[in-house]
């Protein structure tokens, strides 16, 4: 793994480059090319000097969306390495507040509904009869709700890495601190916040539904394309709270690949109608009751 600062380094060379700004990134290819292993991400920054061609290419207004989203999710990047200064268990930190917790999820996933939404806006005459204020709102809960589901089911990883994201005030309500989230035992003390966590997920969701149910249906490539994570997102959730303790998982908790392929079989036939999608989802979440306890939010 790089040093944090080297980190925070290219991720600044990388914010440049975005902005237009000429900039050499043969350092970052360098540097993270014996590292990688090869895979996606390695082939990714391998042709980034051939992906600023590209959103150099772009139409002036779509390249400034662009600009806009990657300098959101630099800028996130960077929050992270400086927000968490450790990487193991040892030197683990929580982030301060919900608010915090909040900005954090905006920062990485909240600001890409925004730019689909927005992006979508420009190039779709069938979404001109929408409410702009109102999409763009719930286009970043939904960015929020899949990232929340991610936070909820890493919590064990990011903790034996140094980070927690459950806010360290809300942990102090129950009488825990980051570190406690190491020992399984506590899972019965945590419950009620992660009851809690859990709900401002399915809260997110709720409005990522209504942003789904809000596409025409003609535009059923862009439903689907809404509508797989979403069901995807929420098995992963219902699992999580089926959970008996997922503070003691080995792994992320998940849903199996037989489940994924089943989800995005039957959504190639709700996914036209709001009704059907809506009961597909129904299912897939499962009953909510059995793990909500009385609490207060967050």
């Amino acid at each position: 793994m790089l040093p944090r600062a080297a980190r925070l380094l290219h991720l600044e060379t990388l914010r440049a480059a975005f902005e237009g700004t000429a900039t050499d990134v043969g350092a970052i290819v360098a540097a993270c090319e014996p590292r990688d292993g090869g895979g996606a991400e390695a082939e990714l920054l391998a042709r980034l000097p051939e992906a600023l061609v590209r959103l150099e290419r772009l139409a002036p207004n779509d390249r400034v969306a662009v600009r806009d989203v990657l300098a959101t999710l630099t800028s996130g990047m960077a929050f992270d390495l400086t927000a968490f200064p450790g990487d193991d268990a040892a030197s683990v930190v929580a982030l301060p507040t919900p608010a915090e917790l909040d900005r954090y999820t905006y920062l990485v996933a909240g600001c890409v509904g925004e730019f689909w939404t927005m992006i979508h806006l420009a190039h779709r005459r069938a979404l001109a009869r929408w409410n702009v204020a109102q999409m763009r709102a719930d286009g970043i809960r939904f960015g929020k709700a899949l990232q929340m589901t991610n936070v909820l089911r890493d919590i064990p990883r990011d903790v034996r890495h140094g980070r927690c994201y459950v806010p360290a005030s809300a942990l102090a309500e129950h009488g825990l601190a980051a570190a406690d989230l190491l020992d399984a035992s506590v899972m019965p003390k945590f419950r009620p916040l992660f009851a809690t966590l859990l709900e401002k997920a399915a809260a997110h969701y709720a409005a990522a539904w209504r942003y789904t149910f809000e596409i025409p249906r003609r535009e059923w490539r862009m439903r689907a394309a809404c509508a797989w994570p979403l069901l995807i997102g929420e098995a992963t959730l219902a699992a999580l709270a089926r959970a008996p303790n997922p503070l003691a998982a080995a792994e992320p908790v998940k849903i199996s690949r037989v489940t994924v392929r089943a989800i995005v079989a039957r959504s190639s036939v709700t996914v036209w109608s709001n009704r059907a999608l809506a009961a597909q989802a129904a299912r897939v979440r499962g009953s909510r009751r059995p793990w909500l306890v009385e609490t207060n939010h967050i």
